[in-house]
């Protein structure tokens, strides 16, 4: 079953966040709790880690800006 990879809420204020780097290539592994990518927000620049294990395949491209809950890839 995949997982999807949501842009997390990551502040009381925050709408949104800038996918600022993959830190796992589309088609890699993925194991539950490695730093996954990195999101830019107003105030910070945080890693977020997998919620699962698995494949990893991105469906949003780094350098843009998503609303929260925004899905950005799934792991299988």
């Amino acid at each position: 079953m995949a997982t999807e990879i949501l842009l997390p809420k990551l502040g009381f204020s925050m709408n949104e966040g800038e996918l600022a780097e993959w830190l796992v290539a589309d088609g890699g592994a993925v194991t539950e709790g490695q730093p996954l990518y990195s999101l830019e927000s107003e105030k910070s620049t945080q890693e977020v880690d997998a919620p699962a294990s698995g494949t990893l395949r991105i469906l949003k491209p780094t350098g843009e800006t998503y609303p929260v809950g925004t899905v950005l890839a799934v792991i299988e």
